[in-house]
């Protein structure tokens, strides 16, 4: 069975494809780093009997989602997850970035969904898994645009869920919905995680998906399921009130 993971090159996606190197005989690994995923390719090939091969592109790009898509159609397992946020208020940030973000977060994510989705049903088996965040469950200030994305992608899996419950199909879809994970996101995000005791690492959390496949909902972290079942209770205001603050001390200053 073939994995292809977007979002490789490092973070969640590096981890996922080291546990996932002795449980597939095939995987595609997606990135723009192209010496990071080089160098992914050579430790998983060396500790395991697996074909693994790399695949250098920009996902923000509509065009290359698609040519990634015809090139490697027989995917069992898709791990949506290549993404990106950045911290800042709303009309000061780059737009650019801002543009950027929404074309990898949400764009990326529906193009290689969509498409591996049609190809899966065809063959009634696969599984899909986007990498949304807890942040999918409440506004935020101060990171409106990533908390926005990760929204999105909250619904659209909610959504296609259902679909395919109503069709009787084996394809199956799952969120992963960390809380703050340490990886490279913060220095690009220009955010510093202060709150170190409710983070994860990489390998925790990629461990853990491993593990709770093919569940919808794959929240780890005790903390972060209980600010998923807030999310129902606390009004839109409140919660806002309170991650602007939350945000506000992450803040690069």
């Amino acid at each position: 069975m073939k994995i292809l993971i977007t979002g490789a090159s490092s973070g969640i996606g590096r981890d996922i494809a080291r546990k996932a190197a002795s449980r597939y005989d095939e995987l595609v690994l997606v990135g723009r780093n192209e010496q990071s995923l080089a160098d992914l390719q050579k430790e998983l090939t060396q500790q395991y009997p697996v074909k693994a091969e790399v695949y250098v592109t920009d996902l923000s790009n509509y065009e290359n989602c698609v040519k990634l898509f015809e090139a490697h159609k027989d995917v069992h397992l898709l791990v949506n997850n290549a993404g990106f946020g950045d911290t800042g208020v709303f009309d000061k940030t780059s737009l650019e970035k801002d543009v950027m973000m929404i074309n990898t977060n949400i764009v990326a994510m529906h193009t290689l969904m969509k498409l591996y989705l049609g190809e899966m049903k065809k063959r009634n088996s696969g599984h899909i898994l986007n990498t949304a965040s807890i942040a999918g469950f409440f506004p935020g200030p101060l990171m409106a645009t990533y908390y926005a994305t990760k929204a999105y992608v909250v619904s659209l899996s909610r959504s296609v869920r259902e679909e395919l419950r109503r069709e009787g199909s084996d394809v199956t879809v799952s969120i992963l919905c960390p809380g703050p994970v340490a990886t490279g996101f913060g220095k690009a995000a220009n955010v510093d995680f202060h709150f170190e005791y409710y983070s994860a690492s990489s390998k925790y959390i990629a461990d853990y998906v491993m593990k709770h496949l093919p569940s919808f909902y794959i929240v780890p972290k005790i903390e972060m399921k209980a600010a998923k079942l807030l999310s129902k209770f606390l009004p839109s205001s409140i919660s806002a009130a309170i991650l602007y603050s939350i945000q506000n001390n992450k803040v690069k200053k």
